[in-house]
């Protein structure tokens, strides 16, 4: 590349409008010509977002997306799914929108972060160079924390938290179960990907079975005193299914946390004693942030510290954590979470490799869920970045004894917004 005379320079701040610092001008000057490379862990929510988002806004910086799946089923809407809202094909997606606009697209395992000689290693051997590395992992499942659960026997007591195939196990065993047989579930302990998700599974597993197992019921064991959207939920539970569910909170005196699993009888057993036979037992252990991370060096115990106001790694230079694997204080880990956090992620990569002016932090997550028919709830906040943590400045939430019109105008947005986010991430349209 040519020496810049004086006027040449002033003329190339003037042309990208990043003439904040003479750095941020010289890093812009740096990758005009392609040279920025951005590779991207995790096809999801954040993951999806932040590829669309550079390309995009950006289209000279290299930008590669390492997602193991050529087709993506997405976690949210998945209970949906479970219920007979959705039809598997209609919450799952490819990345062909992404490829046109330049995204080169791995369906491959990343095995490996080496954050000194900023490299990728694949499953396949294959090494990517980065200068910014997004990490959205995603979570892995605590096996450990239930005795007797491990990968070979989710895959006849499933999770799935990790939508895709194990969704699919979930919901043929309930087709197959007998009428009359009992579904068990146990949620995970605090924190863990989408907090209301259990119950709006609880919910949805209730309608089919009042609509097609109506001498069957769902017993709950929970780990905790107290969930999201707890009274909304339990408004449905005590009322349009109060013949279909039994909620165990855990408490001082009735600890209902299971401890144990028996793949061979199919029963689970809590903390206390209580044991119980399932027809179907859909256990969802504790989590942590995605193992790439903790390859990476960015994982502090279970979860990914990082600064609030562009979700930079606070371990490792030039690594960005967003989505569940992060630590996000406030905010939840959701869809839309990652989906809010990745505009922020795409925005700092690029003032940082194309200089790009950086935008204060502002962040938003509502959570959707289906209670019945035409009848959904949520819970929301905006955030911004505060002191080390992510800040909430203001929140909503439903209320119970909603009018039947409001729930169901809620419903629509959650439709609409389904729309909208699988856009952004696939880059629809």
């Amino acid at each position: 590349m040519k020496d810049l005379t004086r006027r040449e320079f002033s003329k190339f701040l003037g042309a990208t409008g990043a003439a904040a610092t003479a750095t941020g001008a010289i890093n812009a000057v740096a990758y005009a010509q392609g040279a920025g490379k951005v590779v991207i862990i995790g096809g999801g929510a954040g993951g999806g977002t932040v590829a669309h988002f550079v390309k995009k806004g950006s289209p000279q910086l290299d930008v590669t997306l390492i997602e193991v799946q050529p087709k993506y089923t997405t976690c949210f809407f998945s209970n949906l799914y479970l219920g007979g809202f959705r039809t598997f094909d209609s919450i799952t997606h490819d990345y062909d929108g992404l490829e046109k606009l330049g995204v080169k697209v791995i369906n491959d395992w990343a095995a490996d972060v080496d954050a000194a000689k900023k490299t990728v290693t694949l499953k396949s051997g294959t090494k990517l160079t980065y200068d910014k590395l997004v990490l959205s992992p995603g979570i892995d499942l605590k096996y450990e924390s239930i005795e007797g659960y491990s990968p070979a026997v989710a895959e006849k007591m499933p999770h799935a938290w990790k939508a895709g195939i194990q969704t699919q196990t979930l919901k043929k065993q309930l087709i197959d179960m007998p009428n009359g047989g009992v579904v068990v579930m146990s949620p995970p302990p605090n924190p863990y990907r989408c907090p209301p998700g259990p119950y709006e599974r609880a919910s949805m597993i209730c309608h089919y079975l009042k609509n097609h197992k109506p001498k069957s019921k769902l017993v709950i064991f929970d780990p905790k005193p107290k969930f999201s959207k707890m009274a909304l939920f339990m408004e449905g539970f005590n009322g349009v299914y109060k013949d279909f569910v039994e909620v165990n909170l855990t408490t001082e005196v009735d600890n209902f946390r299971v401890v144990r699993v028996d793949p061979n009888t199919n029963q689970v057993e809590t903390a206390a004693g209580n044991k119980m036979k399932g027809a179907v037992c859909n256990i969802i252990p504790a989590q942590r942030a995605g193992s790439i991370a903790a390859k990476a060096g960015c994982v502090e115990g279970d979860w990914c510290p990082v600064n609030p106001s562009d979700f930079s790694s606070t371990k490792v230079d030039d690594i960005y954590v967003l989505g569940d694997a992060s630590v996000a204080t406030k905010m939840p880990k959701s869809g839309f979470s990652a989906n809010s956090q990745a505009k922020v992620v795409a925005n700092a990569v690029q003032a940082a490799l194309a200089g790009k002016k950086k935008f204060p932090a502002r962040y938003r997550n509502t959570c959707w869920s289906l209670v019945s028919p035409q009848n959904s709830i949520k819970v929301g906040a905006s955030y911004k970045a505060g002191d080390g943590v992510v800040d909430v400045t203001s929140k909503f939430i439903s209320k119970t004894g909603e009018d039947a019109s409001l729930r169901a105008q809620t419903y629509k947005e959650s439709l609409a917004w389904y729309d909208s986010i699988t856009s952004e991430i696939f880059a629809k349209g």
